[in-house]
């Protein structure tokens, strides 16, 4: 009997279709448009723009304008593109304006959708951006769809790999904005990091974003943080000293799971380390181990065990003697540690173990230590896409992770129907004991396929499990194509023939591809390809119609043939990505058939029990290549598919949590270095901090309510002295009769403001309110980067508290916090002490050779603790950014700070920058 739900949504649809019913109105509207807006020349459709924005500009909301605009825009993409919008593509541009992420099958056609609510929001002027895979698709739909835009009267800007800040700025600049998720969040991080004025940064304020394939970025890579990294200070004689501790340990001072590869001390062990740690003169007396101020510490400690007690030599590494570079293009013959591949056994140079522990095992076999990376900013995919106030999505499967999206993105995923009903057949899955049983069924159906024409994608999980069949294909003289993910031009033109008369195709994973596979072939692409090589006209012109003729009789027997065949070598542990692969058949009404083939040695297979299941079979009489075919096992793989989701769904959540303290901490510090650089000068800040330091320093050394007898005035003097270069009589005012600890406050606060008033009239107002702003600046940069390497230590260490019945995550929050009040405390005291010590110098010094700035961008994977470097960056080099010039002028020295330093400085001396008013020392 149905159940009750079920029988209501046969009467009244699921909540999906009334939510699609209801936006047929508007649907219908815009059509009704469409006759008059066909009548108007192009001028008038393009003046159409500037009479939006004149009525967003008088008041009128912008939902009120969707209807004419949608209508402008397909017109508009009828005469650039010769395009029309569906229905259905309306819909899902209504869906994507108000911020939901939109489910549309392959092949209906997202890119020309999302043209729609970016041309709607791209109106205020506060910049769209459209976030793609890869930079092959930002550049292609830039240029593609750029047409509509520019058509319009919209200016259209492309965020690619290799641009200078200049190029960057321009680009953010534009009405509409294409790039990747990696280059848009690498840019948002570099724009907090050593920025000193509004004018150098790239972005403008976040406004609203569409994300192509979103379920890829969202999901997929929401476990990969994007990371700066850069050389930290030279720690080599900690590691040294740290080093000498461990081997006096035995083995009753520490736990070993070899299995587990982790290992810890215990309670003896941490007490024969501290007692060794103060000898050492690196823990003070009566503090713990594991106090947060020590948590540098407990991670060179923890580096140094695992270094000595898990790592073997000639096992896990070697020491071998090889070149290593020193300076510009100039190399040295030393000895270095060499990890040795655990399933090769083959050397891996330039390989180094993350995190401080290579430096741990370069101490421990007494070679060159060099300087690990830190983190200099960070953040995760999931933070950064909800930085934007508007949010939008679409791709070709997103609901079988629509509790995540809804959880962590508060995007709700709408199915959009088809425009035309999908005619493809989806078969059981065939289940083999074996993999080379699986292979071989496998390469029999594609043998079979090829036979009457049919063409045939294949699905794999890997390159190697891709190359093992494409071996199986060569034996049978079978020819194929393997898509290689290095290069995406390519594989958009191997995706676009893949649908020719008999065409085998292997990919690895056919995510955010981004090119259709159309029956018969890609006509555009082949002809492209074709005719470039033909300069007579009327030749080409021939070929062209040749071609064409061609194309067509192919897409006719290519149809007759079933369509295109999607085969599945096995499943994958989402759904989605093996929904992602079914959805590349069956395009706009095609014909087309899928089907997957498992066996019980594949991956999910092995979760799901293959060991009974193969007794079973066995006991079945299941002879050498027969298959298993049955709903029931279709059902069970989906169930384990569910538990795996639900599994990496809490990984990411919790992934997620501990960064969501950090992003707390980063949205102040981010927040407030904009907000001094908007200012024209921080005096206030500065006098506030000043204020702040004399009070933290008066009440450490005067506890309120304390007799005078009780009073440190010769710590408070020498304090004094360090912070604010004054030598104060406090000694002497503290004897005085009746004398209480506000008015000697006051007196050193006196004292301070007269000694800056001297120095301000000393320096200059102008310059040293240029000073006060830079070093702010500069003082808040240096601490926050070494509070993430502190948070990066502290993330490390915090797990072990679970031994004491104590919750990580709580434990995080509150030591991070602590961690945060003293950034702060610090920064405070850092800013006034420098100020009280600063000093302008003119003097000729001969120019020292022009510094570069280095870093590295990072994708890390928390779980794993690899690092992949982004991009084509060198595994241990580094990348100088570029930036733009600003205009400066001579006559008016608030513009001085524009001036590049190592330019001439505008005071005239002849001088460089530099050398000259850009020159203060600390």
């Amino acid at each position: 009997m149905l159940r009750l739900g079920a029988i209501a949504r046969r009467l009244f649809g699921s909540a999906n279709d009334r939510f699609i019913r209801s936006l047929q109105v508007g649907v219908a509207a815009i059509n009704a448009l469409e006759p008059d807006l066909a009548k108007l020349d192009d001028d008038a459709i393009r003046a159409r723009t500037a009479d939006f924005r004149n009525r967003l500009a008088n008041g009128e909301p912008l939902d009120n304008m969707l209807v004419e605009a949608f209508a402008t825009v397909r017109e508009a993409a009828k005469r650039t593109l010769g395009l029309r919008h569906f229905d259905v593509q309306m819909v899902g541009g209504m869906v994507l304006h108000q911020g939901k992420i939109a489910e549309m099958k392959t092949g209906e056609g997202k890119t020309l959708v999302a043209t729609l609510p970016v041309y709607l929001n791209a109106l205020p002027g506060k910049g769209v951006h459209v976030v793609t895979v890869n930079d092959y698709l930002a550049k292609r739909d830039s240029e593609w769809m750029g047409q509509v835009y520019n058509f319009l009267g919209l200016s259209v800007g492309c965020i690619v790999h290799d641009m200078t800040d200049v190029e960057r700025r321009t680009a953010y600049a534009s009405d509409v904005t294409y790039g990747t998720n990696n280059e848009l969040g690498f840019d948002y991080l570099r724009d907090n990091l050593n920025k000193y004025d509004l004018s150098q940064m790239t972005q403008r304020p976040f406004h609203f974003a569409i994300v192509d394939e979103v379920d890829s970025i969202l999901i997929d890579e929401a476990r990969t943080p994007l990371i700066i990294s850069g050389p930290t200070q030279d720690n080599s004689e900690l590691y040294k000293t740290i080093n000498v501790l461990i081997p006096n340990l035995e083995d009753a001072d520490f736990e070993k799971d070899e299995k587990q590869r982790t290992v810890n001390l215990t309670e003896e062990g941490t007490e024969k380390v501290e007692q060794m740690l103060m000898e050492a003169g690196l823990l003070t007396a009566n503090t713990s181990l594991y106090d947060i101020e020590n948590v540098s510490i407990v991670h060179h400690v923890n580096q140094a065990l695992r270094a000595h007690k898990l790592f073997s030599r000639d096992t896990d590494y070697m020491v071998r003697r090889m070149p290593m570079q020193v300076g510009m293009g100039r190399t040295v013959e030393q000895d270095q540690v060499v990890i040795i591949d655990e399933f090769t056994g083959r050397m891996m140079p330039g390989r180094r173990y993350s995190d401080g522990l290579h430096q741990a095992l370069e101490a421990k076999e007494g070679v060159p230590i060099q300087n690990e990376n830190q983190t200099l900013a960070s953040i995760t995919f999931q933070n950064y896409f909800r930085l934007y106030p508007k949010l939008a999505g679409m791709t070709g499967t997103a609901s079988t992770e629509a509790a995540e999206f809804a959880d962590i993105y508060k995007l709700e995923v709408v199915e959009i129907p088809t425009n035309v009903t999908v005619a493809r057949k989806d078969m059981d899955d065939e289940v083999y004991r074996t993999a080379r049983e699986k292979f071989e069924a496998i390469t029999t159906l594609i043998e079979d396929c090829r036979a009457k024409g049919q063409p045939v994608l294949v699905g794999t999980v890997s390159i190697e499990k891709s190359e093992r069949l494409s071996d199986f294909l060569k034996k049978k003289k079978v020819p194929h194509s393997i898509l290689n993910a290095r290069y995406h031009e390519q594989e958009a033109a191997i995706v676009a023939q893949a649908g020719r008369l008999g065409a085998v195709t292997i990919a690895t994973n056919m995510a955010g591809r981004g090119t259709d596979i159309k029956l018969g072939g890609n006509l555009e692409m082949r002809a492209e390809a074709e005719l470039a090589a033909i300069a007579d006209p009327e030749l080409r012109a021939k070929r062209a119609e040749k071609l064409k003729a061609e194309h067509e009789e192919e897409q006719v027997k290519v149809r007759e043939a079933g369509g295109l065949f999607i085969i599945g070598t096995e499943r994958h542990e989402s759904r989605r990505i093996d929904n992602q692969l079914r959805g590349r058949a069956g395009r706009q009404g095609d014909p087309g058939a899928t089907k997957f083939f498992l066996s019980l040695d594949d991956d999910l297979m092995r979760i799901f029990g293959s060991q009974r299941m193969d007794g079973i079979l066995t006991k079945l009489g299941l002879k050498e290549g027969e298959a298993i075919i049955h709903p029931w096992i279709n059902r069970a793989l989906e169930k384990a598919q569910q538990k795996v989701e639900a599994r990496n769904f809490d990984i990411r959540k919790n992934l997620l949590k501990y960064d969501d303290v950090m992003n707390d901490q980063r949205k102040v510090i981010y927040e407030q270095r904009i907000e001094i650089m908007r200012e024209q000068d921080v005096q206030e800040t500065i006098a506030g901090m000043r204020a702040e330091t004399i009070d933290a320093l008066v009440t450490a050394h005067i506890p309120e309510r304390a007799y005078a007898e009780a009073w440190d005035t010769q710590g408070l003097a020498h304090e004094i002295a360090r912070v604010f270069n004054l030598d104060l009589p406090i000694k002497d005012w503290a004897a005085e009769e009746g004398i209480a600890d506000a008015e000697i406050r006051e007196r050193i606060t006196d004292a301070v403001n007269r000694k800056m008033a001297e120095k301000v009239a000393d320096i200059g107002p102008d310059l040293m309110r240029r000073i006060e702003k830079n070093l702010l600046l500069q003082v808040m940069d240096q601490h926050w980067k070494e509070h993430l390497l502190h948070l990066d230590h502290l993330r490390q260490a915090i797990g072990l508290r679970a031994y004491g019945q104590r919750d990580p995550l709580n434990e995080y929050k509150t030591e991070a916090f602590t961690l945060f009040q003293n950034l702060l405390v610090r920064m405070r005291e850092d800013v006034t002490r420098a100020l009280a010590h600063v000093e302008v110098r003119m003097e000729q010094v001969e120019p020292p050779p022009p510094p570069v700035e280095e870093y590295q961008e990072i994708h890390a994977d928390p779980l794993t603790g690899e690092n992949e470097m982004e991009g084509d960056l060198p595994a241990q080099g580094s990348v100088p950014r570029r930036t733009g010039s600003a205009v400066v002028n001579p006559s008016d020295p608030t513009t001085w700070g524009k001036v590049q330093r190592n330019a001439a400085c505008p005071c005239g001396s002849g001088k460089k920058y530099k050398h000259c008013h850009g020159r203060f020392e600390v």
